[in-house]
């Protein structure tokens, strides 16, 4: 469930001006009702998702969030360096599912550290959502300590076609780099990401 003045808070800040999730300022205009960072009480703790880059999530029902509606933008041309600044590149559903324990040890020394499927436990990769093939990308919550097993399955839907590429970051050879066909990324890179929350202020 999503506690009332936990989801006051992130409204309130739903971007970051700071740019600590590198955000374009007045650039993009997020639909109403998406945030970049939710909050809930699951498991009876408080776990955290977002924000990242150009992500901004709302729930399909306000009082649950084991579903939610997603848009992705390309800001500061983060994800893709043929499409402008600001432009929408997917738009999609994200899944709560938590990952059984497994015999790994989950990374915390990144912000967010990518675990590909290659090198995931296969108990992991079991958990997705139908259709398998579609919800490829796993980010995870986190709680005050770190990263938690729990987070989304995402499937990204594209709203029009385009190179992924980090921005120019990453070529060819990189498994992230991918060229994009408008309707269901089955080619999105194979991740499971962990993601140890924002830097806290002091």
């Amino acid at each position: 469930m999503l506690l009332p003045c936990a989801f006051a808070a992130v409204m309130s800040g739903c971007r970051s001006d700071q740019g600590t999730d590198g955000s374009s300022d007045d650039v993009v205009a997020v639909p109403h009702g998406y945030m970049a960072r939710l909050e809930q009480v699951h498991d009876g703790r408080m776990i955290g998702f977002g924000p990242f880059v150009g992500y901004y999530f709302r729930p399909e029902d306000p009082r649950d969030l084991s579903r939610l509606r997603f848009v992705c933008f390309n800001e500061n041309r983060f994800y893709s360096s043929d499409m402008p600044d600001g432009a929408k590149l997917y738009e999609g559903t994200a899944v709560r599912a938590t990952l059984p324990r497994a015999d790994v040890a989950i990374p915390t020394h990144d912000r967010i550290h990518p675990v590909f499927f290659q090198e995931a436990p296969e108990v992991w990769r079991s958990t997705r959502p139908e259709p398998r093939n579609e919800f490829v990308h796993f980010h995870s919550c986190y709680d005050g300590v770190g990263p938690v097993r729990t987070g989304y399955w995402i499937r990204h839907v594209a709203v029009s076609d385009f190179t992924y590429d980090m921005g120019g970051r990453v070529g060819k050879e990189s498994p992230l780099y991918h060229r994009v066909h408008k309707g269901p990324d089955r080619e999105f890179s194979r991740i499971i990401e962990f993601d140890r929350g924002p830097e806290k202020d002091n």
